[in-house]
This record gives structure tokens, C-alpha cells and sequence, in this order.
């Protein structure tokens, strides 16, 4: 008699189910020989890869200290040129050129740096010069630098858009402010750099971003300070005006005033300026 449907089922079942038993035995018992062999190529694979890095590095640095001699040659060169720069040194290693000696001005030490900069193969500039010039008293190189900033931009349109503040201690000059563009505040830090008595510059000084809503805003602001009958005296001494520095809408008055009656006024005028996010008054009644 033929099996019955119910019977050959089950048997296929029971067939099936064997055939997978003895596969995951299969399996199981290869297991270990694959996890060998796959950490074997691992192994491997890491050693290749840190043996890759180390050739790249060597040939990296081989590639960036092959052209140490000709640099020194060329900076050498450039220093025996420059009268200025007859008391400075320089060392190469791996492209990164050390300038050491001493400079009569601040800005000899910034020139230095930059004429290296500009030389072939040339990858970065440690400026180590220190300026041994004139010394001067921190109060009298202020008093000093302050007079010349003072004038730096009298004549130009942005003259009264600009405001900085200084500091000395020790030769070195601290400057922050803003400026109406980066002309200005090049001038500026350029005066600085040239001065005698510079030992070393540190410049929080930030340029106004561009905004016609701005220049609108420093124009009528300016119309109503210099066209009032008591302010009007103040446009006639371009070397120390009213200052008006707009940034984003804000609105900060700086400078030095006659009076607190004066200094009342600026701020009332300017606060009467349509536009105006905000006025600060920071005048300085002398």
C-alpha cells in the first residue's frame, strides 16, 4: 500500500530537519578555521596599513627637508639684502624657517617675516626676533601714539565713523576699536608698527561690516550732531570730533566733550535719529 499524505509529511519534515542539523555541524565545526583565518588576514591588513603610514611619513618628511639647504641659501640672501635686517638669524628644519636677532622697529620683525614667507618651498616662519630699538617711558609712547592715530584719517570721509582705544605696558601696544573698513585699520596698526618704542603690538581692532542701512544711519546721525547750534563746534577739530560708530543699527557715540551739558545733547540728538536700534553714549567730558 501506498503511504498515506499524512505519513510522507512527516517523514519529509524529519528529512529536511536532519539535513539542517548536519549542516549547522558543518558549519560549526569550520567555524574556528574561518575566525583563524580571519584574524590572521586582520593581522595582516594592520601590519600592511602601519607599514604604508610609516613609508608615507618618511617620504613626507624626507620631500619636506630636502629643500632645507636651498631655503637657508635663499633666506640668507634676503636678510644680507635688507640693511634693517643685518643683526637677524635664521635656521631651517623641515621647511619651517626660525628668525632670531635683533630689529630697531616693530615692523622690521613683520617684514622679516614676510619676505621669508614669500620664498619657494618655504612651510611656515617662527618669528622669534626681538625689537631692541629705542625704549620708551609706556605713558610718553602713548600720549605719543595717540596723537598720531589722531590724525591718521583726518580729511578721509570715514574720519568721525572710526574709534580706537590704546593701552601700553612694557613696549607693548594694545589697540582695540572699530573701524569703518580695513584701509583704516591698516593705517592704523601701520602707524603703530613704525613707532619707536614698539616692542610688540596686540590688536583687537575689527572692521564694521558694509551695510548701506549703516552708512544711512552714520550720515543723518552726523547731520544732527554737527547741525546743532551747541554740538556744531565740535566738526571744526577733525583730530578730535565726535565719533560715531554704527554697527548693525547700534548706534555708540565716543570721544571727548566740553561739558556734561554737551554730552547730554550728542545723546538726545542721537537718540532722535529714526532707524536707530539703539544709542549708547560713552563720551568723555574733559
Amino acid at each position: 500500500m501506498g503511504r498515506s499524505f499524512t505519513t510522507v509529511d512527516r517523514e519529509d519534515i524529519q528529512l529536511v530537519a536532519g539535513s539542517i542539523y548536519l549542516t549547522s555541524r558543518l558549519i560549526r565545526a569550520s567555524e574556528p578555521e574561518m575566525f583563524v583565518r580571519m584574524a590572521t588576514m586582520k593581522k595582516i591588513m594592520a601590519v600592511a596599513t602601519l607599514a604604508l603610514l610609516i613609508l608615507l611619513s618618511m617620504s613626507a618628511m624626507a620631500s619636506t627637508g630636502r629643500y632645507d639647504q636651498q631655503i637657508q641659501q635663499a633666506v640668507s640672501q634676503k636678510i644680507q639684502e635688507a640693511k634693517q635686517l643685518q643683526s637677524v638669524k635664521a635656521s631651517v628644519e623641515d621647511g619651517i624657517v626660525t628668525l632670531t636677532g635683533t630689529v630697531d622697529l616693530y615692523q622690521d620683525k613683520l617684514d622679516a617675516a614676510k619676505k621669508v614667507r614669500k620664498l619657494a618651498n618655504v612651510n611656515g616662519v617662527r618669528n622669534q626676533i626681538m625689537v631692541a630699538g629705542e625704549t620708551l617711558p609706556d605713558g610718553q609712547l602713548q600720549q605719543k601714539l595717540a596723537k598720531k592715530l589722531a590724525s591718521d584719517r583726518v580729511g578721509y570721509f570715514d574720519n568721525a565713523f572710526n574709534y580706537l582705544a590704546l593701552s601700553v605696558k612694557e613696549g607693548v601696544v594694545s589697540v582695540s576699536g572699530a573701524k569703518y573698513s580695513d584701509v583704516g585699520r591698516d593705517s592704523a596698526l601701520a602707524i603703530i608698527a613704525r613707532t619707536p618704542g614698539v616692542k610688540d603690538v596686540v590688536s583687537e581692532v575689527k572692521v564694521l561690516p558694509v551695510s548701506n542701512f549703516d552708512d544711512d544711519l552714520r550720515i543723518r546721525t552726523a547731520r544732527v550732531i554737527y547741525g546743532d547750534s551747541v554740538l556744531g563746534r565740535y566738526a571744526t577739530d577733525p583730530v578730535d570730533p565726535i565719533r560715531i560708530v554704527v554697527e548693525n543699527g547700534h548706534v555708540t557715540l565716543y570721544g571727548t566733550v566740553q561739558s556734561t551739558m554737551d554730552k547730554n545733547i550728542a545723546g538726545i540728538r542721537a537718540g532722535s535719529v529714526p532707524g536707530a536700534f539703539s544709542v549708547e553714549n560713552k563720551l568723555v567730558v574733559n
